[in-house]
């Protein structure tokens, strides 16, 4: 059973993969926390495209890894950045996904809410802000899911102050027929959103997005912040108004967010819950019954490898995403929209695949072991 790993300083070592999964089980919607995972897309490996070609989707396999997720309980955050939006997957292709998955929510019962954004333009005024935003709010609220309001690289560049932030986010939530969540995504998963909210000052930057909420706290269901930042995140969520969740999309510091403190927790919408899934929902679970020691047992562990997964140039994370899912058996090939399955290294590989057969993420821990080889030999290393 020993598979001989490639390290960065170009040596390689030896590593026993687990014999056995970590036996865990399906199970109903959770009772003290609102758990979504940002759930990625599966390439058709067959298509005849190109990186700037629209994305063509293998759907048969991405239902049914929605389906996989809902099945242990956890809602699907859909067409967010995890999906690939803005790195291969365009507003037609996102389109198509929110409607498919919507439906599929509908007819399994399974919790979902799917991004709304600007992406159809690449620049434009408010105004064409503001229209593309309200494009896409549309669409979503047609299709029966909750809407998450994405920060938009569009906006970043039209703003020119806070309250231009103000004005278009006061809009869209005037006009949303249902209480959405706000996403602040930090200039980490995409550099082109720093000085978002009218400054690269964090702090000016937390106050306009609270007077956002503050002047339309019956529209905002709850906010979505990934900053990497938990002290932050902390404070921020003490500061909303009654009534407001926080969703943390930390994905550095997700067990203590989401375990919380005698003043309040952090609910999830996280990208690594993508591959953590069954052993997440283990996790809450034990919340559930109040067993904070469990959940944190469970969970703790995990977030080497998420650490790993998102470290610098953390956008990337996307791949390290798909790479597990194929790993574990979710998937027929490692092939992404885009081609972004290029985007990181072999060592990079070998340590996600290490760090998650630890865990015991992998249902059928041969079938990883047997698909981890054949990645080796195609970069010419022998067993």
């Amino acid at each position: 059973m020993t598979i001989h790993l490639p390290d960065s300083a170009g040596g390689r070592r030896a590593y026993e993969p687990r014999p056995e999964p970590l036996a865990v089980t399906t199970g109903s919607p959770f009772t003290s926390r609102t758990v979504f995972s940002a759930a990625h897309v599966v390439a058709d490996p067959y298509a005849d495209t190109t990186p700037d070609s629209p994305a063509a989707v293998d759907w048969d396999a991405t239902l049914a890894f929605r389906r996989h997720l809902w099945s242990h309980g956890l809602g699907v955050a859909e067409a967010m950045d995890t999906a690939q939006r803005g790195m291969g997957l365009d507003w037609a292709g996102a389109a198509e996904l929110i409607r498919r998955s919507a439906a599929e929510a509908k007819s399994v019962g399974g919790l979902i809410a799917c991004g709304v954004g600007t992406d159809q333009i690449a620049s434009g005024t408010l105004e064409e802000v503001r229209a593309a935003y309200e494009e896409q709010l549309a669409l979503v609220e047609e299709s029966g899911a909750q809407a998450i309001l994405m920060a938009s690289r569009a906006l970043a560049t039209a703003a020119k102050s806070p309250e231009d932030y103000l004005d278009v986010y006061g809009h869209l939530l005037r006009q949303a027929t249902e209480p959405v969540i706000l996403h602040w995504l930090g200039p980490m998963f995409d550099p082109a959103l720093e000085g978002y909210w009218g400054s690269s000052d964090l702090d000016a930057a937390t106050d306009t997005f609270l007077e956002v909420i503050a002047a339309h706290p019956d529209k905002v269901d709850g906010i979505k912040v990934s900053l990497l930042d938990a002290q932050r995140e902390i404070d921020l969520r003490r500061r909303l108004p009654e009534g407001v969740r926080c969703y943390t999309g930390d994905d550095f510091n997700y067990p203590e967010l989401i375990a919380g403190d005698e003043r309040g927790f952090s609910h999830a919408l996280l990208g690594i819950f993508d591959p953590l899934g069954p052993l997440a929902a283990q996790a809450v679970r034990a919340l559930d019954t109040g067993n904070t020691a469990g959940f944190r047992e469970l969970l703790d562990p995990t977030v080497e490898l998420s650490r790993h997964l998102f470290q610098t140039p953390t956008r990337f994370y996307k791949t390290g995403v798909v790479f597990l899912a194929w790993l574990a058996g979710h998937q027929s090939h490692f092939t992404m929209v885009g081609g972004l399955q290029s985007a990181r290294s072999l060592p990079h590989f070998a340590r996600a695949y290490e760090l998650a057969d630890g865990l015991g993420l992998f249902p059928d821990p041969k079938l990883a072991e047997e698909r981890m080889k054949t990645l080796l030999s195609v970069y010419g290393v022998d067993q």
